[in-house]
């Protein structure tokens, strides 16, 4: 089974170990609320360890598999787009998750894109709240 597919039963199965396991020790998180990714296995595990108690009714619904540039100049990898659909604070949510791995099939670089942005702004509050409780980012 490859990363993408092990990476989405493990979100169905709400298995946090396997979702850590996944990353690559230097992974970076690209939110679609904050300019600079979140980096490092532990920072990204508790992330994830967060949004899986954030999402309600998270499924994926589609996905798309091939080869992209990490970053601009960045070399090329394996990539994978998730679509998904899932509700944060009683508001919709529509969006895709970008996963690029490595040689060993681990995920180097992880981004997400939701809309609309009344989703976005929930999301961004729930999960700011989450990051705060668990000790992982300063209140603002």
């Amino acid at each position: 089974m490859d990363t993408a597919r092990r990476f989405q039963q493990a979100v169905h199965d709400r298995d946090l170990d396997t979702i850590t396991a996944l990353l690559a020790p230097d992974v970076r998180f690209f939110s679609p609320v904050k300019f600079t990714p979140f980096t490092g296995a532990d920072m990204v595990g508790g992330l994830f360890g967060v949004l899986l108690r954030t999402f309600e009714d998270f499924r994926y619904t589609g996905e798309l598999h091939g080869h992209a540039r990490i970053g601009a100049d960045g070399p090329d990898a394996p990539s994978h787009i998730l679509i998904f659909h899932a509700t944060v604070a009683g508001r919709h949510i529509h969006g895709i998750d970008l996963i690029q791995t490595d040689a060993q099939g681990l995920i180097t670089d992880f981004t997400v894109m939701v809309r609309p942005l009344s989703a976005v702004t929930a999301l961004s509050e729930a999960v700011h709240a989450g990051l705060v409780a668990d000790g992982l980012v300063p209140a603002r």
